[in-house]
């Protein structure tokens, strides 16, 4: 409960005491969960859908509207925003980091757009990594198994200065194909290797300077046909600079690139060129200010296959300022927290993305909150520019999705070593992504257009319990409902089948034991109920990773990790007739560090 986020209000607070449902992965978290890429690790996030669809696939969202395209959380990596305009989400086929250099995942579940800006419309996942000074000397690591059939990992961090440092890393990893219901494989063997730096400056008390970077490039077998590919790499650098105990702020510059090759389909290479700028200052003994303006350039060329966008050439602006105020109504017991950011993008013109959160503190061990919130997702060039003729085009009039939420939750900590909290929703959805029919009843061709309306509401509960110095138990529960209808005139007949694909309940529970002789045992069983869709009808399913490691000494660690221990092989997403199912999977880890 102490631990400090920044994802909430872009400055220190303890978890204790924010106004929104976040959760923390630590990265002690990360490395006793066994896991070995990045949403692996997402699934210790329990407010958070995780299904992985097949070798390099997963459907990653917060509070409902899933699916391989999700697109409505975002994802932040040191502060460099993983998205793609393509269609507003994430491709996880490679966004990753060395696990090892993770500091901590600050994830939101509900609305962050005052801060964050459009597309933070359910969540937010804010991934931080570790200073280079906190990651010196050599790290070895390496393994392999029956599915993750090898891996491995280097890093070295060291001084160039007194106040330089620097480390650089490089990862490989070689994962079998998953396999039809059939019990036939797949054919989707993935392989994805990784390298990059980081270094940072402290000339000086005030000031830290910080250049990263990354470089990364996969491959993924396509039956029948030539290799997909994939390959890019990003480069960032911030300054950060305090003015005084009251006074600080950041410069942030980040260019990404990526291409992608999907024989047959299409072949994309986008870059972005992004800054930011956003200074905190304390106002008088009451008001905690942060504001800031960014600008984001975005150049597309999609050249095409099967799919198509037309333009295939195209270059979009977005420029943003925001600005919040905390409030301290009653110093230490009660908090109104004000802001809006404001938008301008060369789809929809200007948009607005206000909240206001209001944090009670009863007792010192203890919070209430609730909030008001709106945030909107942002055309993609799918929703304007697709061409598959004679079925689905995009349309020049598509519109911002926007969302109006209504949060209230509760944090205690009973005593020391047993805390819980509780967030419960409500969303109110406006302007969702529909096919309109052009000839109704004809059923062909489909236009996008803005022409459902959804809702949805339920509640998360976590718990944690350290029963002793040496074991430590956690648990949760979430429940979800989302309804999707159209709206009137509109000639949707989805059913939103083609935009929310959700398990109604999760649940999960960890164990992580400290046992005689540094031995460490730790377990993770989950639930997920079945997935009620048109289109994708997904059983119900539970599941159990098992980790058990050894430290032969402080700098030498062996482990085992056994993942999914429950079925020879289980579908977590996908159409009954195409899905892939995920199979049982064991491998063996050695962690070196001198």
């Amino acid at each position: 409960m102490n631990i400090e986020v920044t994802s909430v209000s872009k400055s220190p607070e303890k978890l204790s005491e924010t106004a929104s449902a976040i959760q923390v992965i630590t990265d002690e978290d990360i490395r006793r969960s066994g896991a070995t890429r990045l949403p692996e690790a997402l699934r210790l996030a329990s407010n958070l859908e995780v299904a992985q669809v097949d070798s390099s696939q997963w459907a990653i969202s917060a509070r409902g509207f899933n699916s391989p395209l999700a697109n409505k959380l975002l994802v932040l990596i040191d502060g460099r925003t993983v998205y793609s305009p393509l269609f507003a989400g994430v491709f996880w086929d490679h966004t990753d980091v060395f696990l090892e250099d993770v500091d901590r995942i600050e994830v939101i579940s509900g609305p962050g757009a005052t801060l964050w800006g459009a597309n933070a419309v359910n969540g937010v996942i804010n991934i931080t990594t570790k200073d280079a000074k906190d990651t010196q000397g050599f790290l070895l690591e390496g393994g392999g198994g029956n599915e993750l059939r090898g891996f491995g990992g280097v890093r070295y961090g060291g001084t160039i200065a007194s106040n330089l440092y620097f480390r650089v890393y490089g990862k490989y990893s070689d994962r079998d194909s998953t396999i039809l219901s059939s019990g036939v494989e797949a054919t989707n063997d993935w392989h994805m290797g990784q390298g990059g730096f980081r270094s940072d400056w402290e000339p000086s008390d005030a000031d830290v300077f910080t250049l990263q970077g990354d470089l990364y490039g996969s491959r993924e077998s396509e039956p029948f046909t030539t290799d997909a590919a994939l390959n890019g790499g990003n480069l960032l650098a911030r300054w950060s600079h305090t003015f005084s105990d009251r006074s600080d702020f950041k410069l942030q510059w980040y260019f990404d690139r990526s291409h992608l090759d999907v024989p047959s389909a299409y072949n994309d290479r986008l870059d972005t060129y992004d800054i930011d700028f956003q200074h905190h200052f304390l106002l008088g003994e009451r008001n905690d200010v942060v504001w800031g303006a960014g600008y984001r350039l975005v150049e597309d060329n999609f050249r095409p296959g099967s799919l198509a966008l037309v333009p295939q050439r195209i270059s979009l602006q977005t420029f943003s300022t925001f600005a919040q105020d905390q409030i301290a109504i009653v110093q230490k017991r009660l908090n109104l927290t004000l802001g809006t950011k404001i938008e301008h993008n060369d789809y929809t013109s200007f948009e607005f993305e206000p909240s206001a959160r209001l944090a009670w503190r009863p007792g010192s061990e203890q919070t209430v909150w609730g909030a008001i919130s709106r945030a909107v997702r942002t055309p993609s060039r799918i929703d304007r520019d697709l061409v598959i003729p004679p079925v689905t085009f995009g349309s020049p009039n598509f519109q911002s999705e926007a969302v109006i939420a209504y949060e209230l939750g509760y944090r205690i900590e009973l005593f020391k070593r047993l805390s819980l909290s509780v967030a419960t929703y409500y969303n109110d959805y406006d302007r969702i992504r529909s096919e309109e029919q052009v000839n109704p009843p004809a059923p062909i061709p489909l236009v996008f257009g803005n022409g459902q309306k959804a809702e949805s509401y339920g509640v998360e509960l976590t718990g944690t319990y350290r029963v002793a110095d040496f074991w430590r138990l956690s648990a949760a529960f979430t429940e979800l409902q989302i309804h999707i209808w159209p709206a009137p005139g509109s000639t949707d007949k989805s059913a939103g089948g083609a935009e929310a694909a959700d398990s109604n309940h999760h649940f999960s529970f960890r164990s992580s034991l400290d046992l005689p002789g540094n031995i460490e045992f730790d377990a993770e069983a989950r639930y997920i109920s079945k997935i009620i869709n048109p289109t994708v009808a997904t059983p119900g399913y539970a599941e159990l990773t098992l980790r058990l490691a050894w430290h032969a000494t402080h700098r030498l660690e062996f482990s085992v990790v056994g993942q999914n221990l429950l079925h020879a092989h289980h579908p977590e997403f996908g159409s009954p007739a195409t899905r892939q199912e995920i199979e049982r999977g064991v491998y063996g880890k050695v962690l070196w560090r001198f």
